[in-house]
């Protein structure tokens, strides 16, 4: 059996509706929520970015239920000490109800910084000695490094009895598999079987077996097929390139500049588009099926009331019975 969440994407909603809309996940039977942590968003007609970590802290007080994980870049944007000192207080406050999620980023959010973006391969060589830091700094030791970031007698006083756990983020196989060596778990996107089935052997190839697997499903959900499509062409057709794309493009007009030559069938391919809640279970059990303990739910249109009561009255009770 999965645990189901609720993704609350800062990129497209105030901060104050995602907050309203995961009391509402929490009451309709979600048990997670995964929080992205953008300072721009894809494109102008998602419009928002809120900041993630003041909001998780309201979050959490208000849905005592649930457990939140965060998809975090250290290293640029962030100094790694600081998401080490985020990271603590949360679990401090919140025990067993915060896990730390990472990646290398994208240039849309880092480039702000007005820093040179590094490579691909300098980008993971910067997050895992970011994740080294981070772990030592919860462990209580004085933190010293010179190397592709900087630290200078760094020490975390307040820390948490219980570490969060920190997962990778992978689209790859081969980010996967090198992931399976060092990080506690492995949180990727959805795709069909096939290649998803590549990611997680990757990862488990790597060192991953046994450890937690989180899946992000980006679907659209509506009353009709159209509306479920239209919305997610609306709001997501800036986001189906590939990676090397999404993470280099710097600025929300020219993912639009680039969305602009994408087809609304397109959306096929990288959406689970659906106004038949049957279809979505069916999907979805073919998730846990791989091996995903977690299943984090980003109904990418505007029409999140809807996808959480319908889901939670009919997809939920599915997916949890057993």
């Amino acid at each position: 059996m999965a645990n189901i969440g609720y993704h609350s994407s800062h990129e497209q909603f105030k901060p104050s509706t995602l907050l309203k809309n995961v009391q509402l996940a929490e009451q309709a039977g979600f048990t997670l929520a995964l929080s992205s942590d953008h300072f721009h968003p894809w494109s102008e007609a998602q419009g928002e970015s809120g900041f993630a970590w003041s909001w998780l802290g309201a979050a959490m007080q208000a849905t005592p239920t649930l457990s939140y994980r965060v998809v975090c870049a250290p290293g640029q944007r962030y100094h790694p000490a600081i998401i080490a000192q985020a990271a603590a207080t949360l679990a401090e406050m919140f025990p067993n109800r915060f896990w730390l999620t990472v990646g290398s980023g994208q240039a849309v959010n880092e480039h702000i910084t007005g820093e040179k973006w590094p490579t691909k391969g300098d980008r993971n060589a910067r997050l895992k000695e970011c994740v080294d830091i981070i772990r030592a700094l919860w462990s209580g030791e004085t933190v010293t490094h010179h190397g592709l970031v900087t630290v200078e007698e760094a020490k975390l006083y307040t820390r948490p009895e219980i570490f969060p756990a920190i997962i990778g983020a992978a689209i790859t196989p081969e980010t996967a598999e090198w992931l399976g060596s060092w990080a506690d778990g492995l949180i990727t996107t959805s795709r069909p079987p096939e290649k998803l089935k590549k990611v997680v052997d990757a990862f488990r190839r790597g060192g991953g077996e046994g450890k937690p697997m989180i899946l992000k499903v980006q679907l659209s959900y509506d009353n009709s097929e159209e509306k479920a499509l239209q919305g997610a062409y609306h709001q997501w057709r800036n986001n189906i390139f590939k990676s090397k794309m999404l993470t280099e493009l710097i600025t929300p007009a020219q993912f639009d500049a680039a969305g602009e030559f994408v087809q609304p069938e397109e959306l096929f391919n990288h959406v689970r588009v659906s106004a038949d809640p049957q279809q979505h279970i069916e999907w979805l059990q073919k998730d846990i099926e791989l091996g995903f303990n977690e299943l984090i739910l980003h109904n990418v249109n505007r029409e999140q009331e809807q996808f959480i009561e319908v889901f939670g009255a009919k997809v939920l009770p599915e997916l949890t019975s057993n």
